[in-house]
């Protein structure tokens, strides 16, 4: 059993942090979520416990190009440390280009590679999942990224699922390969592209990752089904991982990172929060977020959809459940929490899984593209994919 975890270190050169690296003391990184993990989000969760908490993914052609949103999505919360961002890439110059605009204007401290989204309009042009296939190109990428970032002292890590489908695995080989480029830890999510989120995480691949990354020295991180914090504690147990990468587990629950910080320091749970302490943390989280939009209105558009994940459990008359799914202003939303009766946590949902439960598909892949995994296929993806 693990009374205290080993802290997770990410080697950092540039000055900013003590002994040229950020310690984390709870071994627990915040996965990059389209359309959730904004500074607001993030923020939220910083205040609940420790970890690292990376930014939504952007595309390396958007941010070469100063799109807005784009722009705006790579800014940190106030006192955040380390600014942590996830790139989305196709093309080995362009994410040199974009790590090198991200260092040399000193935009953040960490870059994670994304190569394990799975959705349709990503995997159809050959990114994310289907991209490891490519092994020239994966190496590539991951390669140019290292090479633009190593003179700042910018770490590069990566985030991969085990492949595109149950015929085509490609973790292991791509693990290897990251970790041959300079990467400083191997994140992997135990499905495949083509299982999206459905069923269960397999982490008994975590764990034979774990073994074969051994010689390199490279720490591998475990992602998938982590809904407490207990859960986290287990899957390092059970496969041997360094850390534990959170996603959907946290939706509506930005305290499972002080469950997390607690499992993994030997310490109590703490109490489960009662209705009048979520409403406080949902309040919260609209004010960080007419902060970050700078909109009440576009704010309390982004609130919605964390409202079912908020209440989910919870005795809420159906009338006003509806008008939280239509909240407009802060001062609406004051109106409507005043209305909630007191009541405690559901402990029947607490540890439940929540978000997208997508049931697996084949996966959409260009022409082709399973036909020579050596093949330097060079794709350009519209920067529409990462919403900026």
């Amino acid at each position: 059993m693990i009374t205290k975890a080993a802290p997770l270190r990410l080697p950092i050169a540039n000055g900013q942090f003590a002994n040229n690296e950020v310690v984390l003391e709870t071994p627990v990184v915040l996965a990059p979520m389209a359309g959730i993990t904004n500074s607001a989000f993030r923020t939220l969760c910083r205040e609940q416990g420790a970890g690292l908490f990376v930014s939504e993914m952007v595309t390396a052609r958007a941010l070469i190009e100063r799109h807005p949103e784009t722009m705006r999505l790579i800014t940190p919360g106030k006192g955040e440390t380390p600014r942590s961002v996830q790139l989305y890439a196709v093309d080995p110059i362009v994410v040199g280009q974009a790590i090198a605009l991200l260092a040399s204007e000193n935009l953040a401290d960490h870059i994670d590679l994304n190569f394990g989204c799975p959705v349709p309009k990503v995997t159809r042009r050959g990114g994310g999942a289907a991209l490891p296939f490519k092994r020239k190109l994966f190496s590539a990428i991951v390669a140019s990224a290292v090479k633009a970032a190593t003179p700042y002292g910018i770490p590069v890590t990566v985030k991969m699922r085990i492949g595109i489908d149950a015929e085509h695995h490609t973790y292991l080989e791509a693990a290897k390969s990251a970790a041959d480029q300079g990467v400083a830890w191997v994140a992997l999510h135990a499905r495949t592209a083509g299982q999206m989120y459905e069923g269960k995480a397999d982490w008994s691949r975590i764990a034979q990752l774990v073994e074969y990354m051994a010689p390199t020295g490279v720490p591998v991180l475990g992602n998938g089904d982590i809904w407490s914090g207990s859960d986290g504690v287990r899957m390092v147990e059970e496969t041997g991982c360094a850390g534990v990468v959170v996603g959907r587990g946290c939706l509506g629950r930005p305290w499972l990172f002080a469950e997390l910080a607690a499992a993994f320091n030997g310490e109590p749970n703490p109490d489960l929060p009662d209705l009048f302490h979520v409403r406080s943390v949902m309040y919260r989280h609209g004010e960080l977020l007419v902060d970050f939009f700078e909109s009440e209105g576009r704010a309390m558009r982004d609130l919605r959809k964390h409202m079912a994940w908020y209440l989910k459990g919870f005795s809420v008359p159906r009338e006003l459940r509806a008008n939280f799914g239509m909240v407009s202003s802060l001062s609406e939303l004051q109106h409507l929490l005043n209305q909630l009766e007191n009541q405690p946590y559901p402990t029947e949902i607490a540890e439940a899984p929540r978000g997208r439960r997508s049931h697996g598909r084949a996966v959409h892949l260009p022409d082709g593209w399973l036909h020579d995994p050596d093949e330097f296929a060079s794709i350009t993806i519209d920067d529409a994919v990462s919403g900026g």
